[in-house]
């Protein structure tokens, strides 16, 4: 019995050897083609991964590597090319992937698929930590969550008014140009204007003949054209009230001028123009219907006596063709500067018209200062300056780089107090903006602490910031500022520098005149051992620019405390 228990003891040792040999030699044989592993297995968020896929194939296979977001819960970056290389044989292909995730914790990448010819392998499961970036508290600041605020929707369609301002341009510019400056062709009307008496009575006669009237039976309307040409040749050229007058008053005027031996018209000439006068008139009023071979010679009889006016008027003398040309000279100067008014009416016109569009947008004086110019608006929107002042350092953003100004400091005093002023402009100006640091040797005599609105006391337990600012007050009243009125309240840092702030208005002098205007104020006053740290900003009143550029700086201010 024992020896059978024994044999079935060595069969199962046998069996389980078998077992151990065959899986060693099956994984074995699986290692030899394809491997798999990550670069690292600790990363911080956002750090990449590197994963790499290794398989050993003959060159008849084709293998196809995992493609697309397989790696969840990591997330794959890239996807690199597959480096071949080969051995003996065979080839070595490597595909790596770049993995990441951006949330902290254990995750595990899962097992990935590989097609070698007509047969999938898988590689194994890996395990990776994503571990969060510690931060200092000691020495990164921790700060209160900010309160929401409103802000402007962001205009991403800029563009938009500039254009628009540009196409009003260019349609009032072209509209100016096509119906006032462009040279337009000159219509029918227009060029027989412009031809002389003479020449206008010989073509208007001439369309007379082109006309329809006779062919019509309309006598009284061709007599009418007929006689109108005549007295407009004669109303130009000789008497300037021919068209008003009846016929015989014309009639009495040309004898009158042949009388005076003013032009030297022939009897005949007055006799025929009085004759088709007068027979105009039994037609145009007493229904009067000469034939039609009267008419047409009637028409010839009137080009001729054009013909024999035109040969007895004198020629103009110098002086006035001199003064026809002045004339016509004064009437394109008008009519030049009539063109040059209407454009710039439409200029203006266009001009106030955009104002008003901008001011409706934006307000009235934002739109004027921007038009116009002004100093702090300018200032306001230039490119601001983020720097430190001073040791400790005092770091401010402001308007313009500080410069280093002159704080003189007596002489017995040197060893005991060093003073670095840095400013931009004075109380004087729109704005100023003043940094100043006191540091004090830690023993200070009384004649230093008591040194006129310069010099801050300092007592055993500390510099009184209240002291410093009624200091700074009373230098304000040496400098003539007046009506001062004064408002404290606590002030902290973003960093956590805890100061006294100081703030009111005054009457600020107007360079040497017994002129005051008004004018607003913010002091900063900060302390630590030996050191006192101020800030000084100073605007005139209803500059709503100030204003914000002075808020702006206040919540700038950072600085660390003298150790």
């Amino acid at each position: 019995m024992k020896i059978f228990k024994f044999q079935i003891l060595n069969r199962v040792k046998n069996s389980l050897c078998l077992l151990v040999v065959f899986s060693l030699f099956s994984g074995y044989s699986y290692a030899q083609d394809i491997t798999s592993g990550i670069d690292s297995t600790s990363v911080k968020v956002g750090a990449q991964i590197t994963y790499k896929i290794e398989v050993e194939v003959d060159s008849t296979k084709l293998v196809v590597f995992p493609e697309g977001q397989t790696f969840t819960p990591m997330e794959m970056i890239q996807s690199y090319p597959v480096d071949t290389t080969k051995l003996d044989d065979k080839f070595n292909l490597i595909k790596k992937y770049g993995l990441t995730q951006f949330d902290s914790g254990h995750y595990t990448i899962p097992i990935q698929k590989i097609v070698v010819g007509d047969k999938t392998f898988q590689t194994d499961s890996l395990k990776v930590e994503i571990r969060d970036i510690v931060v200092d508290s000691t020495k990164q600041g921790l700060y209160d969550i900010k309160p929401y605020i409103q802000v402007e929707k962001m205009n991403n369609n800029w563009w938009r008014l500039p254009l628009y301002i540009l196409l009003g341009l260019l349609i009032v510019g072209g509209l100016l140009y096509w119906f006032l400056w462009r040279k337009k062709p000159l219509t029918e009307e227009e060029e027989i204007a412009l031809l002389p008496p003479y020449e206008r009575a010989k073509l208007a006669l001439q369309k007379l003949d082109d006309s329809e009237f006779l062919v019509q039976d309309e006598i009284k309307e061709y007599y009418s054209e007929l006689t109108l040409v005549l007295r407009k040749y004669l109303d130009e050229k000789v008497y300037d009230k021919a068209l008003e007058s009846t016929t015989d008053e014309l009639v009495s005027r040309l004898e009158l001028l042949k009388e005076g031996n003013q032009i030297d018209f022939s009897k005949q000439t007055i006799k025929n123009i009085e004759s088709i006068l007068k027979r105009a008139d039994l037609v145009k009023f007493a229904k009067s219907a000469p034939d039609v071979a009267l008419a047409e010679m009637d028409k010839q009889t009137i080009a001729t006596e054009i013909d024999h006016v035109k040969e007895v008027l004198p020629e103009p003398d110098e002086e006035e063709k001199l003064l026809n040309l002045q004339y016509k000279e004064e009437q394109a100067r008008k009519k030049k500067r009539k063109k040059i008014i209407i454009s710039v009416a439409a200029g203006v016109g266009l001009i106030v018209l955009i104002f008003a569009g901008f001011a409706f947008k934006y307000g009235f004086n934002y739109t004027k200062d921007t038009l116009l110019g002004h100093d702090t608006k300018q200032l306001l929107e230039g490119q601001w300056v983020t720097s430190s002042y001073g040791v400790p350092p005092v770091k401010i953003t402001t308007p313009e780089v500080l410069m280093r100004l002159e704080s003189p400091v007596p002489d017995e005093l040197k060893e005991k107090i060093q003073v670095t002023k840095f400013g931009f402009g004075t109380m004087l100006d729109d704005f100023s903006v003043n940094v100043t640091t006191q540091k004090f040797a830690p023993q200070q005599n009384q004649q230093a602490q008591q040194q006129g609105g310069q010099q801050p006391e300092q007592e055993d337990k500390g510099i009184d910031l209240n002291e410093a600012s009624e200091r700074a007050i009373k230098q304000f009243e040496l400098n003539k500022v007046t009506d001062i009125t004064v408002k404290q309240e606590e002030f902290t840092t973003p960093n956590g520098a805890k100061g006294l702030k100081t703030f009111g208005n005054g009457h600020i002098p107007v360079g040497d005149s017994d002129n005051y205007v008004s004018g607003h104020y913010i002091m900063l006053h900060f302390t630590g051992q030996n050191v006192l740290q101020e800030i000084i900003i100073t605007w005139k009143n209803d500059d709503v620019y100030a204003e914000e550029m002075a808020d702006r700086i206040v919540n700038s201010v950072e600085l660390n405390k003298a150790e």
